[in-house]
Formats: C-alpha cells, structure tokens, sequence
C-alpha cells in the first residue's frame, strides 16, 4: 500500500475534532428550530447567536450583527457584489472593479451584471500576482458602486495589499469587498483597521463541513436582501438556518484564528522544503511572489507535463493535489489566473498546486519529494514537447 498524503487543502479540508465536536449535540439532541420560542428553539437560537460572535470577534468586526451566516463563499460572493451594486443602481452607481484573476464566483457574478447594464474594470496583476493599489485608485469614477478585490489568491496564494486599497476605496468613499475565503486562518484580518466594507468566507477551507459560509457587512452598508421569504438573517436571507453548520462555523474560526503566527510558521517550514526541492527540477518555476504567498501554498509549473496526467500518477501514489482551482479542475482549458501573470498556455497546464494544512506533516513533504521528481522525468520522457526543449 503507498502512503495516503493530503496536500489540497485550499480545496477542502477534514472536519477537525474540535469542530467535530461542537457539532456533535446538534445532530440528534438540539435539533430544535431557532425561529421557535420553546426551549429546544432557543437553544438553537443561542447556538446561533454565539457562533455570530465568535465569527465577528475572528474578524474584528464591531458588531456580531454585522455577520450574515450563507450556504457557502460562492453565494456570499454573490451576495456582495449583486447585493451592494443593485442597490446603488438607483443613486447612478454603476461602476464595478475587480481583478482578472478573482475566483469565477466573483469573475462571473461581474459578468452576470454587465448583462444588466453595469460597466466592469477589470484590474491587471503583474507577473508575480500581485496588484498595484494605484491601478485601483485609478480606475475610481463617480459611478463607481463596489471595489471587490480578493485577499489572497485560490491558486498561488499571492496576497494582496488589501490595506492599502482599503484606505484608498475610504478616501474615495467607494463600498469595499474583498474574497477572504483562502485568507481566514492564513493572515490576520481586521475588518476596521483595514477598511473593508464586506468580505466573505468559507467554513470548509478551516475544518467546518461544506455547505456553511458567512458575509461580513459593515452597518451602514446598503444591501439588498438575497433570499425573500423569511425573517432569517434579520430578514435578508430567509430560510430555515443550518444550525449544525453554523455552529461548525464558529468554532473553526475561532480554532484557526487563534494562532495563525503559530500556523504559519509550521507551513512555511513544510512549503520551503518543497519549493526549494522541487526548483530543482530543471524548467520548472514558482507561480506567484515568494514571499508574499500564503504560507500554506505552492504553486510550480514544470515544462514539457499535462497537468492532469501529473495528478493521475500522483494519485496512484496516494497523493491528493491538484492542477488550477478545484471548482475549474474539469476543464481542459488552462487556468486564467496562470494565464493572467503571462504564462503561456503549455506551461500552465503543467502547473501543479499543493497546499499543506493542519494535518500534513513533514513525513508527508518527504514522501512527495519522494514521488514526484520520478513521475516527472517519467511525463516528459513521453512528451515530445520535452525532446523539443532538450534540442534547443
């Protein structure tokens, strides 16, 4: 049997015993509803308010009503973005920016609403990843309804500097969003140091099941409502609440905040061994800023591989990472976050990304040493791509 090795952790991760177990009362004993006054109602209710907390205090929001718990960070995207430019639609806002290498719950939620008439500015990275805050500044009118910017980068991990374009979208008076979903437990957020209006997150990223997100909101921030049909979420999210995710939730933020120094010192140590080793590899290359990256995340391209033959055999080895995003890993085309830092397409579809998490361990980088160099060579002794390069 070969070793069984996680290293897609930006993807999913395993609910951890001390979500596990919070969740555990509310699969069978408190199953009340919380919009119920009897006693097992309100234990929900108290379940729900407390996880509210624990999420604002992760986030340094100034208000637990500030946090509206969502079905995922897709949908919190969507949210945001849908929610603040429609309602400013009727004040003559309708400007949106972002970046060309949002996740696609962002990429596509602006392209949903150019068909409904709003004009779209999609921000360059450089060849690092990275984005000017002076293009942002820039590209600010008098139209201008929403900035959304993502935190940190799904795919190499570059991250940004969303103070910088936080105190630029105050000074301009301009609403502020940012896709936090890879950044919650990886970086220290501050919703009002920073000046971020709204951000978005996701429970299955740090431990909590699938299914279960949140959107900050800053009171004062107009928004509207998401779901009719319920008085949930202050009434703009109706439908029943998923108690049991919920829950979940809150206490994975409060797990992965409360030593994200401490976290990223142990992956860091894990993801330098790997970048160093596998640079090694002749014609291979690190996607993103060295340094400015998640310390969880490594993103290399070899020359001359088809990325999903690379996660095939990696997979018969025991190994789980992948090749782009995991929302995206059914496509053939390549990824546009590698194609937005100028790769071109041969080399970005043989890029591969592995992320470590809580529970991989430095036995398990050693096995991936191990593995991977081997089943390279192997790829490009087939590619006649390979024989090309090794001619020139």
């Amino acid at each position: 049997m070969n070793r069984f090795v996680y290293a897609d952790n930006a993807a999913t991760t395993q609910v951890s015993d001390y979500v596990y177990n919070a969740m555990l009362p509310f699969i069978k004993e408190k199953y009340g509803n919380a919009s119920t006054i009897y006693s097992i109602g309100r234990e929900s209710r108290e379940a729900v308010e407390e996880a509210r907390a624990k999420v604002a205090k992760a986030l340094n929001a100034a208000s637990p009503n500030e946090i509206y718990f969502t079905g995922c960070g897709t949908e919190s995207d969507n949210w945001a973005l849908k929610g603040v430019a429609r309602a400013l639609k009727e004040k003559g806002k309708n400007h949106i920016i972002t970046s060309v290498f949002e996740h696609h719950a962002i990429l596509h939620t602006a392209q949903a609403l150019e068909k409904e008439g709003f004009e779209v500015t999609y921000i360059p990275v450089d060849e690092k990843g990275l984005i000017n805050p002076q293009d942002v500044k820039n590209a600010i009118r008098p139209t201008t309804a929403i900035v959304s910017i993502m935190y940190a980068n799904n795919e190499i991990g570059t991250i940004q500097p969303i103070p910088e374009i936080g105190k630029i979208c105050k000074e301009a008076g301009v609403v502020f969003h940012t896709d936090a979903v890879q950044a919650i437990g990886n970086v220290e957020i501050d919703v009002q140091a920073q000046n971020i209006d709204l951000l978005s997150l996701s429970g299955h990223k740090i431990h909590a099941p699938k299914g279960v997100g949140a959107l900050y909101c800053r009171k004062g921030i107009k928004l509207q409502n998401f779901i009719d049909g319920g008085a949930q979420e202050r009434g703009h999210r109706g439908g029943t609440e998923n108690i049991l995710g919920i829950v979940a939730l809150g206490a994975a933020m409060e797990d992965a905040c409360r030593d994200i120094p401490g976290r990223n010192r142990k992956f860091r140590e894990m993801t330098d061994k790997l970048i160093d080793n596998l640079l090694k590899i002749p014609h291979t290359r690190l996607n993103g800023d060295r340094e400015k990256r998640l310390a969880g995340n490594v993103n290399i391209s070899f020359e001359a591989v088809e990325g999903e033959a690379l996660l095939l055999m990696l997979d018969a080895k025991g190994i789980c990472a992948s090749s782009g995003s995991a929302c995206t890993s059914g496509s053939l085309d390549p990824s546009h976050v590698l194609l937005s830092i100028g790769l071109p397409h041969e080399i970005a579809h043989g890029s591969l990304r592995l992320s470590v998490g809580d529970f991989t361990t430095m036995e398990d980088v050693d096995y991936i040493l191990e593995v991977l160099p081997p089943i390279i060579n192997t790829l490009r002794m087939m590619s006649p791509v390979w024989e090309k390069i090794c001619n020139q």
